[in-house]
């Protein structure tokens, strides 16, 4: 069976990430049988590593504060999360099904897809948006 997402609630989900009147920071997006549902959202990015598990295959839609001593600015980015204990299958089809994703999640400066915890650390994230954005002045107080 193909799978579907719930296209409304998705939205609405990443709607609240994007919104700068929101405290919300991340979304998580995983698999109920054949579709794609909203899994949680949250101000605490260690709650959305908490749900990256080694059984579990999911999305993430994360806002990330990055800049530098001249400006400061919202990044976002699309984290497509495999478990380790992940089947094969379901590994091959989330390639096919991220694109079900990308028609919601559609502006990010980044996309990851990471198996190990340890590229889930906030740091990393950080690090590789600000490398997507151009830019650094930190460079020239140095």
């Amino acid at each position: 069976m193909a799978t579907r997402i719930d296209k409304e609630a998705c939205r609405e989900a990443y709607n609240l990430v994007r919104d700068d009147n929101t405290e919300i920071n991340w979304a998580a997006f995983k698999y109920e049988g054949h579709m794609i549902v909203p899994a949680g959202q949250g101000t605490d990015y260690e709650e959305f590593k908490s749900q990256c598990t080694d059984d579990v295959r999911l999305f993430g839609f994360v806002r990330i504060t990055t800049g530098d001593a001249m400006s400061k600015r919202a990044k976002f980015t699309l984290i497509t999360w495999i478990g380790e204990n992940v089947s094969g299958l379901q590994r091959a089809k989330i390639s096919t099904d991220k694109t079900l994703v990308k028609d919601i999640v559609q502006n990010f400066a980044k996309e990851f897809m990471i198996s190990d915890p340890r590229e889930l650390e906030e740091d990393y994230i950080r690090t590789e948006l600000k490398k997507a954005g151009g830019a650094n002045y930190d460079a020239q107080g140095e």
